[in-house]
């Protein structure tokens, strides 16, 4: 048996991978802010336990971690807010960089001295880092952000045997994906991205992307010239 730690565990991914874990009885700390869907996370199994905290805060985030021992800590908290056809709102851009990058820099202030080789460090971040989306902005730098950080730690990291590894989601049916108002190619169920995840993690991946299919084509418009990426990405996330 180990223990998994899971921050954003209320609701989608997060909460899908609590539960999968307990129910093989695993022990989960499942972390959060919203105290009702904790505590409804918490009915399912005996196997978990909630800390219910804003990781944005990182007094907060090192007071509900300090005596977290976990074998596998997944960073899956995340948010998505897009631009106004391009009006740049700095406040909206500091909510999504808040959240979505500094949210898990906090964590793992408050997680590293616990963390002893043999552990793994998982960050969800997003296939969306990969190509400039029209008004992803704010959500594509903060997982750009957060991708570049975590593949710089693995190379600090790797040498004291904690390992460290990035997820790609392509689109998954959310709470948070379901407020969405363009067509999302590929979307898969939370079931469908929780097999991804762990299929990935018992290979001992570094990288995780998927779904596989959705993530050759975003490869493939990496690849092409920048004038022909824009071709096809501004018919992308409009309503």
């Amino acid at each position: 048996m180990m223990t998994v730690l899971i921050t954003g565990a209320s609701s989608g991914i997060g909460s899908g991978l609590a539960k999968s874990w307990a129910d093989e009885g695993h022990r989960v700390i499942a972390c959060g802010r919203d105290a009702a869907r904790l505590a409804s996370l918490q009915q399912h199994s005996s196997n978990i336990a909630v800390r219910q905290f804003d990781m944005t805060d990182r007094d907060a985030s090192r007071e509900a971690l300090a005596d977290c021992r976990a074998d596998l800590v997944i960073l899956c908290a995340g948010t998505c807010e897009y631009l106004d056809n391009g009006r740049v709102d700095a406040a909206l851009v500091e909510r999504v960089m808040t959240t979505n990058f500094l949210g898990p820099v906090n964590c793992l202030a408050a997680l590293q001295p616990q963390l002893v080789a043999g552990n793994r460090v998982v960050l969800v971040s997003s296939m969306a880092h990969w190509l400039p989306f029209p008004r992803a902005e704010a959500y594509g730098a903060s997982k750009a952000a957060l991708t570049w950080f975590a593949n710089s730690l693995r190379l600090d990291w790797e040498p004291k045997g904690i390992a460290v590894t990035v997820v790609s989601p392509g689109f998954v049916d959310t709470p948070l994906t379901q407020k969405n108002d363009f067509a999302m190619p590929g979307r898969v169920n939370v079931d469908d991205a929780v097999k991804a995840i762990r299929r990935g993690l018992a290979k001992g991946r570094d990288e995780i992307a998927f779904p596989t299919g959705f993530g050759l084509v975003m490869r493939l418009l990496a690849g092409l010239p920048a004038g022909l990426q824009r071709l096809f990405l501004r018919r992308m996330v409009r309503p």
